[in-house]
């Protein structure tokens, strides 16, 4: 059970109130990876980096199982580079600096080895690219997951939309789905985007927890209360690693196991906010996955009795 995962590899700069990180690594794909692998391999990463990307992290990628066999690098330029600062409440940030760098070229290309998968994880990219990735697939995998942002929407609506009639599941936080939708009430935005394409949409509310929306079902997971949050920066990505890993792990797309991997994935969300960059998914063990899904039964764990 194979999934391809397509996005970045990247470095980021952070500040948040409480510490400040110069350069770590980052970006979409990286998060995606090392969560997923976690459940599954292999991960099959299609992104691009320059001459600068570590090659200690990439070999980090390949002992977890990831696949890097479709990571064009560039040797003449540097990575993605993003630099943001955090507001106090963590839920806000403002971005300093977007060095596109190696991803103003990226055309992503499918190796013939990763043909055949059968999980898509598409990462936050430009919708052009994201059509792209699809296309290539000579076999439509089983379940396309799709990540996108409000950036997306402002320049390239068109193209997005286009893209969300190929996909099953979206990814968005709750003021993309109401940017996207144009709608305020999030159960309203729902109906919409899901009349757009996709079949299924969570949207993401960081400390809030997230929202599973399918036909007229809704489920809504909770995110674990943490004393310290440390850099959210890549909470979104690992929350699809986890969430798609989960998915093909089982081999089971129902609407029922996907509130496990809602569950799953907020789960791997929680670990990565602990550190800066992908450091504390580097760390963690199938005992300590366990234990944190332990954690969130008891969160929504109750016994009523109707009379």
């Amino acid at each position: 059970m194979s999934l391809i995962t397509v996005g970045t590899m990247a470095f980021d700069a952070i500040e948040t109130p409480f510490a400040k990180v110069d350069k770590i690594v980052g970006g979409s794909a990286t998060y995606v990876a090392y969560a997923a692998s976690n459940f599954l391999k292999p991960v099959q990463q299609v992104s691009i980096v320059g001459y600068d990307f570590p090659e200690a992290e990439m070999n980090e990628l390949r002992s977890r199982g990831v696949e890097l066999d479709g990571v064009e690098i560039v040797p003449d330029k540097k990575s993605f580079f993003w630099s943001g600062k955090y507001h106090t409440d963590m839920n806000s940030r403002d971005t300093l600096i977007t060095d596109l760098n190696v991803l103003g070229d990226f055309n992503p290309i499918i190796p013939d080895s990763y043909q055949g998968a059968e999980f898509l994880m598409l990462g936050n990219l430009m919708p052009k690219l994201q059509m792209s990735v699809i296309n290539q697939l000579k076999v439509r995998p089983k379940l396309i997951v799709m990540d996108t942002m409000n950036f997306w929407m402002d320049t390239a609506m068109d193209d997005l939309k286009q893209v969300l009639t190929k996909v099953d599941v979206l990814l968005v936080n709750d003021g993309e789905a109401r940017q996207l939708s144009g709608e305020y009430s999030l159960v309203k935005a729902a109906n919409k985007i899901l009349q757009m394409g996709p079949r299924f949409l969570i949207i993401k509310k960081g400390e809030h927890g997230a929202l599973l929306f399918h036909d007229n079902h809704v489920f809504f997971a909770p995110a674990l209360p943490l004393e310290e949050v440390f850099d959210p920066t890549g909470a979104g990505d690992t929350f699809a690693g986890g969430f798609i890993g989960h998915l093909a792990k089982t081999k089971d797309i129902s609407f029922e196991n996907m509130k496990t991997a809602i569950i799953v994935g907020s789960a791997m969300a929680s670990f990565c906010v602990e550190k800066f960059g992908p450091e504390r998914l580097k760390e963690i063990t199938k005992a300590d996955i366990d234990e944190r899904l332990a954690e969130f039964v008891q969160l929504v764990n109750f016994d009523i009795d109707l009379v």
